[in-house]
């Protein structure tokens, strides 16, 4: 009989490459309290922690039945939390905002892990303003409850975008794709295979995550369910993290960087990404940008101090520090929301207190509260997540230089 340890080698083995499976002798150390800990994660006896039965479609013939269908399935099977389940159900229900104006302009969003087609409702709006058709679509295992995260696979996740972004085509004679985090790993693939694609917008994109264990994730899924558990207080956003949600993450970042290691993305694009974000590598982002997206058209929006010996006038860096709006640096979801974001905004009804602190409790006070990435921590200053973006304007102004020319 196989002890415990033959089989997690034998996971591993079977999840890494030949390169990162020969690091398992020297990781076994740090596999065992990986063991400790999420098998301390074990889920309260709640519908949240709880699968649905199965997963919506995703490949109706038109995007207003897809939409149709999807929020009456979110209505059906989701785990509410607040009161208020309408709102719920309209912040995690895909949608498209139509310009005024006939368009010939067309993009379609892509949200990150754990989160919702609204963190680009701002971004939308702006553009639908400027002319744009604008989608917003929900990856499977969203939308619901945690544990709908054990259902997609991978090809769920490329399948919606390949259906999706060929149904805009039919609308519109300029396809452009964007993506948060995750969401920005799974169009770049896709669009390094889609000569349809006529550029991207990337926020936070997940290329390079800020850990060498990721490749652990499949084999935590073949031996456990869960990462982490948190109260879901947030409608927009689940904050409990199943394994299988981590190995499909996992699977995108190995996706989106053999494309990248291959393949150069010769139109126009936008990166963001803050020097302090707190679960990737940005200089290993800005560098893939100088590397691997030629066009001269591209901008990158560096929120941090300027890096150092940077000589590509394509590059442009915001100061980070605020500290008359009591900001110590920018987290890996800010860029994405307007000030005056009626959930996430500066005066927005929901804050993320808990942000990685130890040692300090939340002041009573909203006006005392200073706000940075996450684990972000100073002397006699409690943080809690900058959730909305300063510069959120000029964001706006880069996306209509990148798209306009």
């Amino acid at each position: 009989m196989l002890s415990k340890r033959e089989h997690i080698c034998d996971a591993l083995s079977e999840a890494s490459t030949y390169r990162e499976a020969s690091m398992i002798c020297r990781l076994s150390a740090l596999l065992f309290t990986l063991f400790l800990l999420t098998s301390c994660a074990v889920p309260p006896d709640s519908p949240s922690f709880q699968p649905s039965e199965n997963l919506p479609r995703y490949d109706q013939e038109s995007f207003d039945h897809y939409v149709h269908e999807t929020r009456t399935w979110i209505a059906d099977n989701r785990a509410f939390i607040s009161e208020n389940r309408d709102l719920e159900v309209e912040l995690n229900t895909p949608f498209e905002i139509r310009p005024d104006q006939p368009t010939k302009r067309g993009i379609l969003l892509v949200h990150g892990l754990g989160a919702s087609p609204w963190y680009f409702i701002d971004i939308a709006t702006a553009m639908a303003n400027d002319g744009w058709l604008v989608r917003s679509i929900l990856l499977p295992g969203h939308g619901t409850r945690p544990a709908d995260l054990m259902l997609p696979d991978n090809d769920d996740w490329e399948k919606i975008i390949a259906h999706h972004a060929k149904l805009l085509a039919t609308e519109v004679d300029e396809l452009w794709l964007g993506g948060f985090s995750t969401g920005g790993n799974l169009v770049t693939s896709h669009a390094l295979s889609d000569d349809n694609v006529d550029g991207l917008l990337l926020f936070s994109p997940g290329f390079y995550p800020d850990t060498r264990y990721l490749f652990l994730a499949p084999a935590i899924a073949y031996l456990w369910d869960w990462l982490d558990i948190d109260d879901e207080d947030n409608i927009a956003t689940y904050r409990s993290l199943s394994a299988r949600g981590a190995s499909l993450y996992y699977r995108s970042v190995s996706a989106v960087q053999k494309n990248l290691n291959t393949t150069r993305f010769d139109k126009p694009v936008l990166i963001t990404m803050s020097q302090h974000d707190s679960v990737l590598d940005p200089n290993a982002t800005l560098n893939a940008f100088q590397n691997r997206f030629p066009n001269l058209q591209s901008r990158f929006v560096w929120y941090g101090d300027t890096p150092q010996h940077l000589d590509d006038p394509r590059v442009s860096a915001f100061t980070s520090y605020l500290p008359d709006q009591r900001i110590s640096n920018f987290s890996h979801m800010s860029v994405l929301f307007a000030p005056e974001n009626t959930y996430y905004g500066a005066e927005g009804s929901y804050i993320m207190l808990e942000n990685g602190q130890n040692g300090l409790s939340p002041p009573d006070e909203r006006d005392t509260l200073w706000f940075g990435a996450w684990g972000q921590s100073e002397a006699e200053k409690y943080h809690a997540r900058l959730t909305w973006n300063p510069y959120f304007l000029e964001l706006l102004a880069h996306i209509r230089a990148v798209t306009d020319g």
